[in-house]
Order: structure tokens, then C-alpha cells, then sequence
């Protein structure tokens, strides 16, 4: 008589679990795939004919969109106030930009030169009327700081990530001074900005940072398979600028930063459209 094998079985429930991510992700990339092709439609061929308003108008409508569709979350505190302001923000992910525009569509952002020519991508940030600046050129760094000053004098929003790269989320690197001297001589409010990425669990989300020899296929891969994804933004009260070190001032606003992030930030009690113009 033989006797009877126990065969281990399979974990089924992980198994099913981790398929139906595969599915979801799935269908979010494809419907984020959408929006970006008509966000490059938008660019191409309705921006040259509309207003600086009707432009704003659809870049945060399509921010927040793609947004939606990749399955994030968008929660804020504090307030931007009107008139011109330098928005300095820890950087994590390419969310940071659509995080950010969908608060604020008429910001402009400031990025490396190379991603002017990166397929698709590089057409839709220069249609929000991106700043490129080469950091390794102190030439071209200038030319890009007055651009900046000149924008801020007329009223503009910019938004720098003066960490230079992207982070882990965990924690703030050090502040790079430089782009900071547009708003130190327009006499421009600085608002520090906190960027959280939390998982289910209100833990700092591993799937969201874009860093070391991360790609973006599969970048956007786990983000589109993460759960309950939300992002986190505190805007947090201007800081004077000093009159002389722009480094110090560069110090300060990455402590604040950095602080916030470690406060967490916490849900808010309005609609993040509601509590940040």
C-alpha cells in the first residue's frame, strides 16, 4: 500500500494577490499612456493659441489626471499666496512635477538641460515653459539664474529642486546654493515645500523614488503597482532671506525641509484644491 505524499501547495492568495497588481498596474500605465499623448496633443497644437490662463487651466487639469489615472493619492497643507514666490522643494520622483503643477499650474520649473531632449517628455516640460540649466557650465548657470530673476520680477512662480537629484524620501540632501540668488536678488518670497510619499501603511513609499541606476519604465512600473499610493505636500511659511550667504539661507531652507518631513504631514481638513490656489 503506498502511503500518502503531503505536496506543499502553492500560496495561492499571494499568487492571486500579485496578479491582480500586475492587472492594475497594467491598466493605469495604459490610461497614463493616454494622457500623455493628449497632453503632447495640448502642447503641440493648442498652446500657441492660448492664453497664459488658458494654458495654466490645462496643465493642472492634466496633472491631475495623470495623477488619477496612476492611482495617487494628493493631499496638502498651507498656502501658496499670490504674487511672485520661489517654491524650493526636496525632489523624489518625476510626480514631484505633476505633484506640484496640479497644486500650482502656473509654476515653472527649473530642470537639467538634457531632459529637453528626451522623447515626449522633454516636448510636454517645455511646453510649461521650463527653465534648463547645465549645471557643470557656470555660464550657463548664470544666464539661467538671470532668466529666473527677470521671470520672478514679472511675477512668475518658479519652483527649483536645489538638491540636484532625486532622493530616497527618507531623508533631504544637501541644498545647492546657486538658483537660489534669483530670488535673493528680485527680493522674492521663498517658500520651502515638503515632498512625502507614503505607502498603505503611512510608511515613506519604496516605490516611488527615482534614484542610482533606477530606469523610467521601471520607475513608472512600481509606481503604477503600488497601493494606496498617496503624496504628501506641506507648503511651509516663507523664510527671510539673508543679505549676504546665500549658502546659510541654503541651509536653512533644507532644515525646514527636512523637518517637516520628519513631522510627516498629516491630512488636511479641505481638499487640497481648496486650501492651495
Amino acid at each position: 500500500m503506498l502511503n500518502a505524499i503531503d505536496l506543499p501547495l502553492a500560496p495561492l492568495p499571494r499568487i492571486t494577490r500579485s496578479f491582480t497588481q500586475d492587472l492594475r498596474a497594467a491598466s493605469r500605465l495604459v490610461r497614463t499612456a493616454w494622457h500623455v499623448a493628449h497632453g503632447l496633443f495640448i502642447v503641440t497644437v493648442l498652446f500657441p493659441r492660448l492664453s497664459d490662463a488658458q494654458r495654466q487651466q490645462h496643465i493642472g487639469r492634466w496633472s491631475r489626471r495623470v495623477l488619477r489615472a496612476l492611482g495617487v493619492t494628493l493631499h496638502a497643507q498651507g498656502r501658496l499666496g499670490p504674487g511672485a514666490k520661489m517654491l524650493v522643494a526636496n525632489h523624489v520622483s518625476w510626480l514631484d512635477v505633476m505633484v506640484l503643477h496640479a497644486l500650482c499650474p502656473q509654476a515653472r520649473f527649473v530642470a537639467k538641460s538634457e531632459v529637453r531632449h528626451w522623447p515626449v517628455i522633454g516636448r510636454l516640460v517645455a511646453g510649461a515653459q521650463t527653465f534648463f540649466v547645465e549645471r557643470q557650465r557656470p555660464h550657463q548657470t548664470r544666464q539661467a539664474v538671470a532668466a529666473i530673476t527677470a521671470a520672478l520680477r514679472t511675477g512668475a512662480t518658479v519652483v527649483v529642486f536645489p538638491e540636484g537629484t532625486t532622493s530616497n524620501g527618507h531623508s533631504v540632501l544637501p541644498f545647492r546654493p546657486s538658483l537660489l540668488q534669483a530670488a535673493l536678488a528680485g527680493g522674492t518670497v521663498v517658500r520651502p515645500v515638503a515632498l512625502r510619499y507614503a505607502d498603505a501603511r503611512q510608511r515613506p513609499s519604496p516605490d516611488v523614488p527615482y534614484v542610482d541606476n533606477d530606469t523610467l519604465l521601471g520607475s513608472l512600473w512600481r509606481t503604477a503597482r503600488a497601493e494606496q499610493l498617496v503624496v504628501e505636500v506641506r507648503v511651509l511659511p516663507a523664510l527671510a532671506a539673508p543679505d549676504a550667504d546665500r549658502r546659510v539661507f541654503a541651509l536653512a531652507l533644507r532644515n525646514a525641509v527636512q523637518a517637516a518631513l520628519h513631522g510627516h504631514v498629516g491630512t488636511p481638513t479641505h481638499p487640497a484644491t481648496a486650501t492651495l490656489p
